[in-house]
């Protein structure tokens, strides 16, 4: 047994990132007891490697005696590059762009099945959005996500297609035929929408952030309670963003890295 885990196999480091991996937007405070039943591991190994993380900063423990992901982590994560660069690179366009709608903004990746959301833009009068910083939603469901999808190799379309296609709200589209249509149109016209699809009240218009080969590097994308009957007119906005962004990137070869599993 690894380490002297009672789990065969495992190794310390799988161990930690079990550990780590039992907090999500859903679950950002958790007891010792939570942390091992949601990681699969014992208890005491639990407690050992929560100790260590606690002191290593990358975990904190509360003064109701729960634990939260750690100062270090985040010190950490702005050396991503999809934090720290693809971010510093498209935010002030992203402000802009907000200035010019008054609507939620988002910047996304695509990483596997789900659109990864690296930073959001929003105010007070701004519909309230499942979306965050950090969080993931599905692709099919989304502006962003339809966008980034519909510009995917195509064996990611495919394998996407096939797999199960979550049902978010009455109106998503869950039939992979409808699907795969709307992703061409998506291609065709150069720009996603929703309705309704991933949250009941709001609507989105994304476009794709283009790479120097044609895929998409990234998605943009505004989301309210109601763009009106013509969506399109918020595409111009958001194409020159996108393409800011994409002209900022190529100047910095190194300012961001497509996830691509």
């Amino acid at each position: 047994m690894a380490g002297g885990s009672r789990s065969p196999g495992a190794s310390v480091t799988s161990r930690v990132l079990a550990v780590l991996g039992a907090f999500d937007a859903a679950h950002p405070a958790l007891t010792l007891s939570d942390i091992a039943r949601r990681s699969g591991l014992p208890l005491a190994t639990t407690h050992r490697l929560v100790a260590e993380l606690v002191t290593g900063r990358a975990l904190a423990r509360g003064v109701d005696g729960t634990y939260r992901i750690g100062v270090r982590l985040w010190e950490i994560g702005l050396l991503s590059p999809l934090h720290g660069q693809l971010r510093e690179v498209a935010l002030p366009y992203l402000q802009e762009l907000y200035t010019t709608v008054r609507e939620n903004v988002h910047l996304a990746v695509r990483d596997g099945d789900e659109a990864l959301y690296v930073e959001k833009v929003t105010g007070h009068r701004a519909v309230p959005t499942v979306s965050r910083a950090g969080g993931r939603l599905p692709l099919h469901a989304t502006g962003v996500g339809k966008a980034l999808l519909a510009y995917a190799p195509p064996e990611v379309i495919a394998a996407h297609l096939r797999g199960p296609l979550r049902r978010c709200t009455p109106y998503t589209i869950t039939e992979p035929g409808r699907l795969a249509r709307e992703l061409a149109a998506i291609r065709d016209r150069g720009w996603a929408r929703t309705h309704e699809e991933m949250t009941l009240g709001s609507c989105s218009v994304a476009v794709v952030v283009p790479g120097p080969d044609g895929t998409a590097l990234a998605a943009i994308g505004v989301v309210g309670h109601s763009l009106g009957t013509a969506p399109q007119r918020l595409v111009p906005a958001l194409r020159a963003a996108a393409d800011q962004v994409a002209a900022r990137l190529a100047d910095e070869p190194h300012a961001t890295q497509r996830a691509t599993a």
